[in-house]
């Protein structure tokens, strides 16, 4: 079993890189430079590919790719950590809500935005206040 799917079976979700999708299908899924990408800000919304399995009483119910945003909270060259800011769902194997913390890499991302300012406001004071 690979880590990807050790993922899936441990916790219910993996990312997907952005960068590879890209590579399978370049003329409808586009993604952003890889400059752009790789220097991104605290505060900025990371768009990511999830590949979610749901089951229920050990059984494989559906699984598929969820497009989620994440605002990152830290960076480190290309490395980014944030807060998931999308509603993944529920299933009981599932170990993903919103508000999770959530680690990638310049890779995973396929979309940029910037949040709006009030949810970049409160991010900045969480962000202080688990730094205390």
């Amino acid at each position: 079993m690979d880590e990807h799917e050790r993922l899936i079976a441990t916790r219910g979700w993996a990312l997907l890189s952005a960068v590879e999708r890209n590579e399978q299908y370049p003329d409808t899924f586009e993604i952003p430079s890889e400059k752009l990408r790789q220097n991104l800000a605290i505060g900025v919304a990371a768009k990511l590919l999830f590949d979610i399995e749901t089951k229920e009483n050990g059984v494989t119910m559906d699984r598929g790719v969820d497009r989620m945003w994440v605002i990152i909270t830290q960076t480190s060259n290309g490395n980014y950590t944030g807060v998931l800011d999308s509603d993944p769902g529920y299933a009981k194997n599932l170990q993903l809500a919103r508000g999770d913390q959530v680690s990638f890499h310049a890779n995973h991302i396929c979309g940029i935005a910037q949040p709006p300012n009030k949810l970049f406001r409160l991010l900045h004071k969480l962000r202080a206040f688990l730094i205390k």
